[in-house]
């Protein structure tokens, strides 16, 4: 049998959080190759944290750790835009080790941590600690840095300090910058350091004290709704400020039509603007509260059956650049408060690929029911194009891409970095939110079969993940 070698670092890491290559040889085969130039049924040997070979019926080296990827795909690793890892501060929630096993078993090889923290990431300090118990962790954790200081939208974060420590990506995720002359500040200080600025969009004016979408089942339900006219009113206002200051912005976790229209009109002329959906605004309704669940409460809402279908649409027409999985975890006993006292959030690590394949993929579910009847004629996208809004794409937005000297998303070819995922797109599953990594529950997904499984994930050389199971 094939020797399964022990991860061994190498030295220290020479840049903070960075993971040291894995120091032996693992060949995956049998499987078709996807990445951003095409796809062809290809081995991978990687040795040492490197592809050393790519190409059909390789001989395995000896003493290598052979991965079995028969029926199925072998890409760049998955990067998540969007995780919320908790710690410092709430790790009865989650911690940067237990969310980088849930990324690492959803064929994640980076994931960009949210600076909602406690206390938040607006100081290096606090960015190096994240990095720190990183370099520890089963996939890379990048970091996201606060706009504002505290996230409080008052004054600006120090920026250039957190961008020296390579933060590319700064955010008050969780609140977004109220205030139009900072964010236009901010907006003009990012362009000059080469650094993304990634929005919420809400006016908390128009969203105060919604819980769930405006529309027929918040009237229904007798519900408090938070109007698509909340998340609009701020992507129109950030595009004129793009518009005015040449600087990026990236929108996250759009919902609505309308705010996806907007930026396709905006690409279109030009702006540099990128925007990114989450898993659960593709595939589930508002109608999922009929119950009251607060499982199903989250920020931005989930939106009609309309919403949704424009969202897949935007997808399949190029308009959403990522699905990138907004992943909140929560302690158990605050998601079983009252609908307004329950906080907004759900797990979505390891259920991202066989929820986005499904929705962008097979078109499931039928959007035919629910709150007015969904458009037609959405185009189904291929797998490949699936795996681009999961992987290289979400890779080149967070600077991780080799384009932008990083070591995720790109090509796999001989030289490349060894980080890659054998993704089944046929194995069925039912979610079990009790056997996720995760500290938390929230799981919508929850007694719920899906098409689409992680077999193997390689991070660094490494293999963190065979057979479905994390190796440490």
């Amino acid at each position: 049998m094939p020797e399964r070698h022990q991860s061994a670092a190498a030295g220290a890491a020479p840049v903070p959080g960075a993971r040291a290559p894995w120091r032996g040889t693992v060949a995956v085969v049998g499987g078709t190759v996807v990445d951003e130039t095409g796809s062809r049924r290809a081995d991978v040997v990687a040795r040492d944290g490197r592809v050393v070979a790519v190409g059909p019926g390789l001989d395995v080296p000896a003493g290598a750790t052979v991965l079995d990827a028969g029926g199925c795909l072998v890409a760049p690793g998955l990067v998540d835009l969007h995780t919320h890892l908790r710690q410092p501060g709430a790790e009865e929630a989650e911690t940067v080790e237990t969310g980088s096993r849930a990324a690492a078993l959803g064929g994640f090889t980076a994931v960009v941590a949210m600076p909602n923290t406690d206390p938040p990431v607006d100081s290096a300090a606090v960015a190096l600690e994240i990095l720190s118990l990183g370099a520890a962790a089963l996939c890379r954790v990048a970091v996201a840095g606060a706009i504002t200081v505290g996230r409080a939208g008052e004054r600006l974060a120090p920026m250039g300090e957190l961008a020296a420590l390579g933060v590319r990506l700064f955010t008050d995720d969780g609140a977004g910058v109220q205030d139009g002359g900072l964010m236009r500040r901010a907006l003009d200080y990012a362009r000059g350091l080469g650094v993304t600025l990634a929005q919420h969009c809400e006016d908390r004016a128009i969203a105060a004290g919604g819980v769930m979408h405006e529309g027929n089942w918040s009237a229904r339900l007798g519900l408090p709704g938070m109007p698509a006219a909340a998340e609009e009113a701020m992507v129109a206002r950030d595009l004129a400020l793009v518009a005015a200051t040449g600087a990026r912005v990236h929108f996250l976790h759009l919902s609505c039509a309308r705010s996806l229209g907007l930026v396709a009109a905006a690409r279109a002329a030009g702006l540099p603007v990128t925007a990114e959906v989450a898993p659960h605004h593709l595939s589930l309704t508002d109608a999922e509260l009929a119950a009251y669940d607060p499982l199903f409460k989250v920020n931005p809402p989930l939106r009609g059956a309309p919403d949704v279908a424009a969202v897949r649409r935007a997808c399949a027409e190029g308009t959403v650049d990522a699905v990138a999985t907004d992943h909140a975890p929560h302690a158990p006993h605050t998601k079983q408060a009252p609908m307004d006292e329950a906080p907004p959030g759900m797990l979505g690590l390891q259920t991202a690929w066989p929820v986005t394949l499904g929705a962008l993929h097979r078109g499931e579910p039928d959007l035919g029911e629910g709150d007015g009847d969904a458009p037609g004629g959405i185009r189904a996208m291929a797998v490949a194009e699936v795996v681009g809004l999961l992987s290289w794409r979400p890779a080149r937005i967070a600077g991780l891409h080799p384009s932008a000297g990083g070591d995720q998303g790109g090509p796999v070819v001989d030289g490349a970095a060894a980080n890659l995922c054998v993704l089944d797109p046929a194995e069925r599953w039912t979610v079990d939110a009790a056997r996720l990594a995760s500290r938390s529950t929230n799981s919508p997904w929850h007694g719920r079969t899906l098409t689409g499984a992680v077999r193997h994930t390689v991070v660094a050389g490494e293999p963190v993940v065979i057979d479905g199971e994390a190796q440490r």
